[in-house]
């Protein structure tokens, strides 16, 4: 099989397209993150990688608290603005795009309610990578939607219909057809 070396590269599929929210200043931010991935299991945690620059950063930092929103695909021209104006200009992004800003229990975690999945987090450490802050937060609750909901009680990945982030085109994607049985198909292989 011919393959072509590429070098050190941040390619990784899928990615998702967050809403990162956090209170930045007492006013709520919201920003696009797409690297990002449940890190632990017990307790539940994720990690975020922001550019230290980030305005929402700022409020991850100044709450050490943060909010996980994954919006459908319904929902991209909103997510796009998020990724292309900050808060730091003055941009009023719930404002601009009509979000209908709630909070849980976790202060300084405003979450969007127009998004099928959202996850009110706690800030658990941050570590300095170079470009990125890796910031590894604790989910406290979940959110979800009573129309996504399948018949178990779960959010159904179709229902929700996550917005999927490519590179290196800078495009938007959404999930595809289910292929097989995770756990299950692999047995097939064994003699």
């Amino acid at each position: 099989m011919k393959k072509t070396t590429l070098g050190p590269n941040r390619i990784l599929y899928p990615l998702p397209a967050l809403l990162i929210g956090a209170e930045v200043d007492g006013k709520p931010d919201f920003m696009v993150a797409s690297w990002s991935g449940i890190a632990n299991s017990e307790p539940p945690m994720l990690s975020i990688a922001f550019k230290p620059k980030r305005h929402t950063l700022k409020g991850v930092k100044q709450n050490r608290a943060l909010s996980v929103n994954i919006p459908s695909v319904a929902l991209m021209k909103e997510t796009d603005f998020c990724g292309m104006f900050s808060g730091k200009d003055g941009t009023d992004k719930a404002a601009a795009c009509g979000f209908e800003v709630f909070y849980g229990k976790t202060k300084g975690a405003p979450m969007i309610g127009q998004c099928p999945v959202n996850l009110e987090c706690t800030v658990v450490m941050t570590v300095e990578l170079g470009s990125h802050d890796l910031v590894i937060a604790e989910i406290k609750e979940v959110h979800v939607s009573d129309d996504v909901l399948g018949p178990d009680g779960m959010p159904d990945p179709a229902k929700v219909d996550p917005l999927i982030f490519s590179v290196p085109d800078r495009t938007y994607r959404r999930m595809g057809e289910v292929v097989g049985k995770a756990f299950k198909v692999g047995a097939e292989l064994k003699k």
